[in-house]
């Protein structure tokens, strides 16, 4: 089994106001949902001139009123761009808004793409293989944080991908997120959002399964988070999904079907390494009856109603 390092990690504090920007080419922006969009906005807001696609045609020309054009089809948004960023929902959406007329991905040579969507190893390095093949620069960035932080720029950037061409990309980092962490070659920050979301899966299951716990006991549950909180147990992703799931307001800030989607890849990835996550893999059936039971668009907190 071979061993992938990640590189010394480099945090870059987001420079709000940055005026690079003004130099930088178009941005073609495919996948405008609840996470993408916040983030298209705050792009063209900044100064940059943003091209949109979404499959929904209206999420993407939402954005106009932010500065934005909405372009009719991918091949549309990226044709004369010189950075191109995905946020779709997975892979093979993904595939399938670049696939061109021949079955292959078409994307110009020259072109910068920065995949920032959570879609596993397996396809991280069929799009960094068919970029390299294309002339394509490729960044493999997923981000760090829900539709608040995306909203507010709060995000963190996981970045990986050519050390040359990370002045080119920086002043997009620096709107999108708070930080960048440059973690070194593609994979890289994929390998890394494998981990942290395996770790919020985690999280959100104890919470539910311990406030379940608490309830069973007769203790009143809301008390018992005000007590977690002032302990060093405390996470604060924990608490403040104890207190989402106590209340039952589950509007979405990542969707349980993402997140079951994150855990299923982060499962695999362990598969294929020969690591072992017991807890993941006792939480993957609860969460696919949850999903199935109509919880798919709900936070991932709706997990607690779920048996």
């Amino acid at each position: 089994m071979t061993t992938t390092q990640l590189a010394p990690q480099q945090v870059t504090p987001a420079h709000p106001g940055n005026s690079r920007q003004t130099a930088t080419p178009v941005i073609a922006f495919l996948g405008t949902g609840r996470m993408g969009g916040p983030m298209a906005a705050n792009l063209a807001r900044a100064g940059f001139r943003v091209r949109a696609w979404d499959r929904t045609a209206s999420h993407a020309a939402a954005l106009i009123k932010d500065g934005a054009t909405a372009a009719a089809s991918p091949a549309e948004a990226v044709k004369g761009a010189g950075i191109l960023i995905t946020m779709l929902a997975d892979g093979s959406a993904t595939e399938q808004a670049l696939r061109g007329p021949d079955g292959e991905l078409d994307i110009p040579p020259g072109l910068i793409w920065v995949q920032m969507a959570t879609v596993g190893l397996d396809w991280t390095r069929r799009f960094a293989d068919a970029a390299d093949r294309r002339g394509v620069s490729f960044f493999d960035a997923p981000v760090c944080g829900s539709q608040g932080p995306a909203e507010t720029g709060e995000l963190v950037i996981l970045a990986s991908g050519p050390s040359e061409l990370r002045e080119a990309v920086a002043p997009v980092f620096d709107v999108l997120g708070r930080a960048t962490a440059w973690l070194g070659p593609a994979g890289s920050g994929t390998l890394a959002k494998l981990v942290l979301n395996n770790w919020l899966a985690d999280l959100a299951e104890t919470t539910a399964e311990n406030l379940g716990f608490a309830r069973r006991l007769g203790l009143d549950a809301g008390a018992l988070v005000d007590l977690l909180e002032s302990t060093p147990l405390a996470a604060p992703y924990a608490v403040q999904k104890a207190r989402v799931m106590l209340a039952g307001d589950f509007a979405p800030a990542f969707a349980l079907k993402h997140a079951l989607k994150d855990a299923d890849l982060a499962a695999q990835a362990a598969r294929e390494s020969g690591a072992e996550l017991p807890l993941t893999q006792a939480l993957l059936p609860r969460w696919r009856r949850a999903v199935a039971s109509g919880h798919s668009e709900d936070d991932v907190a709706a997990i607690y109603t779920t048996p």
